[in-house]
């Protein structure tokens, strides 16, 4: 893939981009006088750090981490842009202590991670995972499979950013009455969402999707304690980030019946390597789980939006540095 303005002159500013992207990030990112944009999604994450000390900028997804002490030795980082949803690989505090802006393109995937959410939980009330393992094997059992319509059902969105809020008006649209809680967002109620505090969400959601970052507020957020709140046998929906539910809770309270199933397209260890294979092996047996590989923000079309939206923000970055 070409790269912008690739030229070695030394006076402008660098900016590795260590993760694919969509190539219509370059079309844009071309235009920027100013701008050599060194493409090297090859790197593994320890060659980027060998060579990271000598760039202005890094693009990147989820390839490396940067703590307080990586950061420290790199002062002449100035940004780092995230293509994707969420900086939670990335210590905030610290970037910006450093005068480092950080950049995401949360708005690129939101109507894939709402669709997603949509098609998961419409897969879990119609027992489709099952239903076609049946028929693929001859089975034809239409009572067992009888599935449950989504229309009706109250579904309670936790965390109203960009994710959350596509979803809560995709599920309003399909007939849910939608409920939905952030600490940090007020006043977003409208006539198909209502805003409500948490502890009545919990109590009359039977849907509650996850759509926070990744904090230390929310990290290890949703576990027994927070469930035994949920008092209609809800869904658990997390399209957020794996960590932030204790998965052995959910695991015993979908056992006991105190959820009534749950959709995760995250989970707190995605490399299967590193599993606990006892405490997966439980999940695997529930009939009421859909689990997805973390693809929930990664259409074909997320994909391309994600780059529109963060060369954008580069360019408008480059606007105010070159005021």
């Amino acid at each position: 893939m070409p790269c912008a303005n690739s030229s070695t002159k030394n006076d402008g500013f660098r900016l590795l981009v260590v993760d694919d992207v969509h190539p219509v990030l370059f079309d844009k990112l071309r235009l920027i006088p100013s701008l050599e944009c060194v493409y090297r999604p090859d790197l593994s994450p320890s060659e980027v750090f060998a060579q990271l000390f000598a760039f202005d900028g890094l693009l990147m997804r989820s390839k490396i981490r940067l703590d307080a002490e990586c950061l420290q030795g790199l002062p002449r980082l100035k940004l780092i842009a995230r293509a994707g949803a969420g900086l939670d690989n990335i210590e905030q505090s610290a970037a910006m202590a450093q005068g480092i802006t950080l950049l995401h393109a949360g708005e690129g995937n939101r109507t894939a991670v709402a669709e997603h959410v949509v098609g998961m939980l419409l897969g879990l009330l119609n027992r489709i995972p099952q239903s076609d393992a049946q028929v693929r094997t001859g089975l034809w059992d239409r009572v067992g499979n009888r599935g449950r319509q989504l229309r009706g059902m109250t579904a309670g969105i936790i965390g109203y950013g960009n994710n959350g809020s596509a979803t809560a008006a995709l599920l309003a649209h399909l007939g849910c009455r939608v409920l939905a809680y952030d600490k940090y967002v007020h006043g977003f109620s409208t006539p198909a969402i209502s805003a409500c505090a948490l502890e009545p969400l919990c109590q009359q959601a039977d849907i509650i999707s996850l759509h926070v970052p990744l904090t230390s507020e929310t990290r290890a957020w949703i576990d027994a304690d927070f469930l035994q709140h949920c008092l209609r046998k809800p869904i658990l929906v997390n399209a957020s980030r794996g960590e932030v539910v204790v998965l052995a809770d959910a695991v015993s309270a979908l056992e006991s019946g105190q959820l009534g199933g749950a959709c995760l397209d995250v989970l707190p260890v995605e490399d299967p390597l590193k599993w606990d294979l006892s405490l997966m092996n439980r999940l695997f047996a529930l009939p009421n789980v859909v689990l997805s590989p973390h693809t929930a923000g990664w259409s074909i079309e997320s994909y391309q939006a994600i780059s529109e939206v963060l060369s954008n923000k580069i360019s408008d970055f480059f606007r105010i540095l070159e005021g």
